[in-house]
Order: structure tokens, then C-alpha cells, then sequence
């Protein structure tokens, strides 16, 4: 069921619209002013990516162009960039270690950071 996005002409409204087939969309009105004279606009739109995909940009050595894996600022860059990639909560700990490494530290390193790559 596509969902288009219009412009009224007669009360210059945005509005989202939902129709049950596309041939549907071809005599869209206005639900408020009842103009047919709509604009559709365009709108964003996703792609869906399977885990094989973006596992494979992960890998891609690209990614990799500036990580520095002795600056653990880096290292939290290139984490939140996976973390991100996705799309899942990865629990509390993986922020926590991330939220580490931005503050100058590894993981289970008890210095608490590091003014080493300021």
C-alpha cells in the first residue's frame, strides 16, 4: 500500500495520503479543502539491506581508512560507525566502552583516559 505525499493547490496543505492500490493514487483529493488539484512531492525513502551487505561495507577496507587502533578515539569512531551500520540497540556495555574510548581509554584500562592524542 503506497503512501504519496501531496501539495494542495486550493489550500496549500502538505499532506500524506494512503491508498490501497496504485491506481488508487490517480484520483487522489484533498481531504480537507477537496481540491484534486494536487503536486506529489517527493519524498525519502529506504532500502532495505540484508546482514551479508552490510557486513561486506564493513569489511571493505575503505572503512578502515582512519583507524588508528592505538587511538582509542579512532578505535570509538570506527565502533560507533559499526554500532550504527546495524541499526540494533547493542546494549549498555558497548556504549559504555564506546563512551571510554571517546574519553582517551580502552577498555578495563583503569587510567581513565589519556591526554596522549588530543
Amino acid at each position: 500500500m503506497p503512501i504519496y505525499d501531496y501539495r494542495c493547490a486550493g489550500c496549500r496543505r502538505r499532506l500524506s495520503l494512503l491508498f490501497q492500490t496504485f491506481a488508487a493514487a490517480e484520483h487522489a483529493t484533498c481531504p480537507h479543502c477537496g481540491s484534486q488539484d494536487l503536486a506529489r512531492l517527493v519524498t525519502r525513502f529506504s532500502v532495505g539491506r540484508s546482514e551479508d551487505s552490510r557486513l561486506d561495507d564493513l569489511a571493505d577496507p575503505a572503512a578502515f581508512g582512519d583507524l588508528n587502533e592505538n587511538d582509542p578515539r579512532s578505535v570509538a569512531r570506527w565502533a560507533r560507525r559499526m554500532g550504527d551500520e546495524f541499526g540494533e540497540d547493542l546494549g549498555d556495555d558497548y556504549g559504555e566502552m564506546v563512551d571510554q574510548m571517546e574519553d582517551g581509554g580502552f577498555p578495563d584500562d583503569d587510567s581513565g583516559g589519556s591526554d596522549d592524542f588530543d
